[in-house]
C-alpha cells in the first residue's frame, strides 16, 4: 500500500495532503509559538447519518471509543484515559450533526502516542456489551442535563419543528427511547460503516516537524485499508416550507426565552460567511444591535445570534433570555425589527 502523500491544497500556512493507499486526508497547521501539538481526527459521520429508530448511535459510539481498543485494552494495563494522562495530555471528543471528532493536546515528543491511539481505535475498538451498559447511565444523565437547560430545549425543539424530513430533525444525543433501546450490534454495524480512513481527516496543529509528523502518520495509518464499500449518502432533502411555524414550550421556572429562526444555506454556500458576520453584528458583543436594544435597556438578560455552519442547509437563530416581566411578544418584535434592518 502506497504511503507517499499526495498534495491537495496549501494556503495561509495550512497544508492538506492525502494518503493515496487508503484515502486518509491530513491537514497540517504548524505553529511554533506554542509548546504543544494537538492531534484531531474528524470522522464525516454525525447524527444526520442515523436511521429512524437508532438516533443517538453516533454519540453513544463516541463514548465507547474511550473504553478501549486492541492496543489500548484496560485488561492489559493500557486504558485510554490513564495512558494519555501519564504523558500530560488533554483529550476529549465531540459529536455533532455532520461529524464526530477525537482530539489530544500533548507535548510534541508524545505525538506518536496520540496517532497510535487514533489509528488503533479506527478499526480495532473493543465495543463490548458491558461497556455499553456502563456508559448508558452516563449518557442518560447527559440527556437529563439537556432537558433541564432552556437553551438546549429550545435548540432541540426548533430544529425538530424546522426539519420534518431531513435528519437534522433529531438532536445529536438522540431521542430517549432510541438511546435506551440501543444495542451493541447496532453500534458495531455503525462503526463498521463509517470508521474508515477514507471517511476521516487527521488534523495536526502546533509544534511539530513536518517530515517527522508525516512519517508518523504513514507509520500508524498507512496500513489501514479503505472502506470495503462507499459510505451511504444522506439523500433526504427538506422540502420547501409552506408558511411560518411557531411552537410554545411550557416548563416550570421563572425565566422566559424566545428563539427566532430562519432557514440558512449550507456552510459551503457563498452567503454563509456573510451570515456569520451578521450574527456578530446582531448579538456579538456589548455594542451589537440586539444587545443595545434588549440587554442595555433591561428587557433581556442575554441575547445571542448563531449562523449554524452545517453540511446541508440549516438555520440562522437568535436566542433571547427575558428579564422579569418583559413579554415574549415584545422581545420577538424587537428581534424581527433588527433582522429586517439587516435585509
Amino acid at each position: 500500500m502506497g504511503r507517499d502523500f499526495v498534495a491537495v491544497a496549501h494556503q495561509h500556512g495550512a497544508e492538506e495532503l492525502r494518503l493515496p493507499g487508503n484515502g486518509l486526508r491530513v491537514l497540517l497547521v504548524p505553529d511554533d509559538s506554542v509548546p504543544v501539538v494537538a492531534a484531531c481526527i474528524v470522522y464525516l459521520v454525525g447524527s444526520r447519518n442515523e436511521a429512524v429508530g437508532h438516533t443517538g448511535a453516533t454519540h453513544l459510539l463516541e463514548h465507547l471509543m474511550f473504553k478501549g481498543s486492541r492496543g489500548f485494552d484496560p485488561a492489559a494495563g493500557r486504558p485510554v484515559a490513564r495512558t494519555l494522562e501519564r504523558v500530560g495530555a488533554a483529550f476529549n471528543a465531540t459529536t455533532w450533526f455532520d461529524r464526530t471528532n477525537y482530539y489530544e493536546t500533548l507535548p510534541p515528543e508524545h505525538l506518536s502516542l496520540a496517532l497510535e491511539l487514533e489509528a488503533d481505535r479506527m478499526r480495532n475498538a473493543l465495543l463490548r456489551c458491558e461497556d455499553l451498559a456502563a456508559e448508558m447511565t452516563v449518557v442518560r444523565n447527559e440527556f437529563e442535563r439537556g432537558e433541564n437547560d432552556p437553551f438546549d430545549v429550545l435548540l432541540k425543539e426548533s430544529f425538530a419543528i424546522a426539519f420534518r424530513e431531513h435528519p437534522y430533525h433529531h438532536p445529536t444525543i438522540g431521542w430517549r427511547s432510541d438511546i435506551e433501546h440501543m444495542t451493541i450490534e447496532r453500534l458495531r454495524a455503525f462503526y463498521d460503516t463509517f470508521y474508515h480512513p477514507d471517511n476521516a481527516m487527521l488534523v495536526l496543529v502546533g509544534a511539530f516537524q513536518r517530515r517527522e509528523a508525516l512519517e508518523l502518520v504513514a507509520h500508524h495509518f498507512g496500513a489501514i485499508p479503505a472502506a470495503p464499500r462507499p459510505v451511504p449518502p444522506v439523500v433526504t432533502a427538506e422540502p420547501p416550507q409552506q408558511g411560518e411555524r411557531r411552537f410554545i414550550v411550557r416548563r416550570a421556572g421563572e425565566v422566559g426565552w424566545v428563539v427566532v429562526s430562519h432557514r440558512a444555506p449550507a456552510a459551503a454556500h457563498a452567503d454563509s460567511h456573510a451570515l456569520a458576520i451578521a450574527a456578530d453584528a446582531l448579538a456579538g458583543g456589548v455594542t451589537s444591535r440586539l444587545y443595545q436594544r434588549l440587554v442595555e435597556t433591561g428587557k433581556c438578560l442575554d441575547v445571542q445570534a448563531i449562523a449554524w455552519q452545517l453540511k446541508d442547509p440549516g438555520l440562522f437563530q437568535v436566542f433571547a433570555t427575558l428579564n422579569g416581566p418583559t413579554g415574549h411578544a415584545e422581545v420577538e418584535a424587537e428581534i424581527r425589527r433588527a433582522l429586517a434592518a439587516c435585509a
